[in-house]
């Protein structure tokens, strides 16, 4: 089982080297999910198969179709020879100044690249032994975060207490990997047409056809999702769900409704600018809550804020606001990918 261990980190190895220096963008795609699947397949030895699952269900399944998707929009796929470059663009990278940027380009990324392989291997070489005893696993913690949560966070669910309250910065850092895919896809699939006639010819292909079954369908259960999702969200702190479970379901809402109704009509209410204020009103809220929260903890000074009774709605001090804050980017940013991948802008 060892050797087998071995061979499977080989081959991780091997892939992370490969698709970094592939200049093919379909076969770097292809390496990245051998990359997921051989991830996955580890995770099953180190019996983590929550980790597998996802591993193989996100990394070599949605990420992969993604970006598949991607490199079709921008053209990187379906010719017969992607490679070859045209006479600008050869002009371009015959220039000087282009082919030292290059070269100062590739010893920078070498160098940053060898610096984090640095420290990833110092800081796994200061973990401790795989089954030892002391592993966070074996030690205090996880007893700290289930006998004292009610007490230190207010939150009757506890999973909600760890992820909000002790290790809060851990999901601000998921919350803002999900604003900056979507922002990367923005950019990469945004249509920037100057012409308004030609732009509104073009979306009038992405309206749906008039379906009656559908829109009275949608009119009825619309609210109703939304209203399930927000139930999720706000009572997250009481219950199974949550953020990023609740604000799945609203996302859910806005595909259906967008379905049903076309763009047109979703718009009035959500848009490209609605969109960036939400996301970056809920981060910025988020961040600076919690960066309070953790000043004042790590001082021991009073934070005045208060948790209220356990087992109500308004209660477990900011838990219950940044929820609402991880749901609102999880429902934007599953409405801003299906939309992008959909008509190229929102």
């Amino acid at each position: 089982m060892e050797n087998f261990r071995l061979i499977l980190l080989i081959f991780l190895v091997l892939c992370a080297l490969f698709v970094s220096f592939s200049k093919n963008l379909l076969v770097s795609v292809v390496i990245f999910m051998s990359y997921s699947l051989i991830m996955s397949i580890i995770w099953v030895l180190l019996e983590s198969p929550d980790l597998a699952i996802t591993e193989a269900a996100v990394g070599a399944g949605v990420t992969s179709v993604l970006f598949f998707i991607t490199l079709k929009r921008i053209g990187a796929i379906g010719k017969e020879h992607p490679d070859e470059q045209d006479e600008t663009t050869k002009e371009i990278n015959s220039r000087p100044a282009v082919k030292q940027f290059g070269k100062f380009y590739k010893g920078a990324a070498v160098t940053l690249g060898a610096a984090i392989i640095f420290a990833l291997l110092l800081m796994v070489s200061n973990l401790p032994a795989f089954g030892d005893a002391d592993n966070p696993y074996n030690n205090e913690v996880s007893e700290r975060y289930l006998e004292k949560s009610i007490e230190e966070t207010g939150a009757v669910n506890a999973v909600t207490g760890m992820i909000l309250d002790y290790r809060a910065f851990d999901t601000f850092g998921e919350s803002c990997v999900l604003f900056i895919a979507a922002a990367c896809v923005l950019i990469l699939l945004r249509d920037d047409k100057t012409d308004t006639t030609a732009k509104a010819i073009q979306d009038e292909k992405f309206e749906p056809v008039s379906d009656t079954i559908l829109q009275t369908s949608a009119k009825i259960l619309f609210p109703a999702i939304l209203m399930f999702g927000i139930y999720i969200l706000v009572n997250g702190h009481l219950s199974p769900g949550g953020g990023f479970s609740g604000g799945a379901i609203m996302g859910a809402g806005l595909i259906l409704h967008v379905n049903a109704f076309g763009y047109k009509k979703t718009q009035r209410f959500f848009n490209e600018k609605t969109y960036k204020r939400v996301t970056v009103c809920a981060l910025s809220f988020y961040c600076i809550a919690k960066s309070y929260s953790f000043f004042t903890g790590a001082n021991h000074l009073e934070s005045h804020i208060p948790l209220g009774n356990a087992g109500d709605i308004i209660s477990s001090g900011l838990i219950l606001p940044l929820n609402i804050c991880v749901g609102l980017v999880v429902a934007c940013t599953m409405y801003a990918f299906y939309t992008l991948f959909k008509k190229g802008g929102m």
